[in-house]
């Protein structure tokens, strides 16, 4: 309307090719520097225009509004639809599966929680004690599951069955979760995450083995004084952690365990470096490196952790061939010397 006089009524697809223009370059009066918008100096642009996938999005969220403006009889027709996107370039998804813990470090947290975890009866370290079995449960079911923090944070004991195989094996615990996009899927959980999942029910008063009882896999057992928390938790059904509460009791325990590692000369000062920057993702990180590492086929890794590629979970396979030619590089090196 400002800058070609038209209506938005009056579009027509030269137009929308003109916009299309515009978003790459914005005229000089429609850009500055980041203001409040109750402000009169305040601009929809930066200096720049916007990235191209900035502009596709623009583009199709334009489409979007004036197919329903068409839909509701605004418009007699909606000139978008015979525009395309503009042109962008696909990245690669950037899986930092360097966050992964080496085996090794993983064996010695996983040896620490449970030192941790088991207290006594004395007032004040049997709660601690019940606090780290919380944080315990929280890290296997990603570490052994590869869940999300999210679907760890929203997991479900009606979802978690035991299931017979069809090859007469041991039965395997199985979780369903929904995850990303809302696609919903089920992951393995290993008798030593159930084991945790038992001990951090226990501490609630409930009954894990209990038949289809409905309640969180995982809840907080210390409640902050806040209105809203006490208004969330002081119900007869018990809540689950939010995503951001989760990740947060994940890591005071992980960080908690970093001091105590310090104090130790047998934990080497790379392991301190990277648990000490380790999050709850990179317990997802772990399975997938594990799983890898241990032969299990590709694409079963892929439906555990639920990449909708199979071109994402092959980074973890990637990442294991060269932790392989490096160990190679150095056990040559001992034998031949330099060069």
């Amino acid at each position: 309307m400002v800058v070609r006089g038209v209506a938005v009524s009056s579009m027509t697809v030269e137009d929308c090719e003109a916009y299309k223009d515009f978003l790459v370059a914005p005229s000089p009066a429609f850009t500055g520097p980041k203001r409040s918008r109750a402000g009169g100096r305040w601009r929809p642009f930066a200096p720049g225009g916007l990235s191209p996938d900035s502009q596709a999005y623009a583009v199709r969220v334009l489409r979007a509004a004036f197919t329903w403006l068409t839909d509701v009889r605004y418009l007699a027709g909606n000139p978008w639809s015979a525009v395309h996107d503009p042109a962008t370039v696909t990245r690669e998804v950037p899986v930092q599966v360097g966050r992964a813990l080496p085996a090794g470090l993983w064996t010695g947290l996983r040896a620490a929680l449970d030192a941790r975890c088991a207290g006594d009866e004395a007032e004040g370290q049997d709660a601690e004690a019940r606090q780290w079995r919380t944080a315990r449960a929280a890290i296997l079911l990603m570490g052994d599951s590869g869940l999300r923090r999210d679907e760890a944070a929203h997991a479900r004991r009606e979802n978690l069955r035991l299931l017979s195989l069809p090859s007469g094996g041991a039965p395997v615990w199985a979780l369903t979760v929904t995850g990303k996009r809302r696609k919903q899927r089920t992951v393995p959980v290993s008798v030593a995450t159930v084991r945790a999942l038992r001990e951090h029910w226990a501490d609630r008063g409930r009954d894990f083995d209990a038949a289809l009882d409905s309640a969180p896999l995982i809840v907080p057992l210390v409640i902050p004084v806040t209105g809203t928390a006490r208004k969330k938790h002081g119900g007869a059904v018990e809540a689950s952690y939010t995503t951001d509460a989760f990740g947060h009791l994940v890591r005071q325990a992980i960080q908690r365990v970093t001091v105590e590692f310090a104090a130790r000369p047998d934990v080497p000062k790379e392991h301190l470096v990277q648990l000490a920057n380790t999050s709850a993702h990179a317990f997802r990180h772990t399975f997938g490196t594990r799983a890898v590492a241990r032969k299990m086929p590709v694409d079963v890794v892929q439906a555990i952790l639920g990449h909708a590629s199979l071109q994402t979970t092959s980074i973890y396979v990637r990442a294991e061939q060269q932790r392989m030619l490096e160990a190679a590089a150095q056990y040559y090196a001992a034998d031949d010397g330099p060069g």
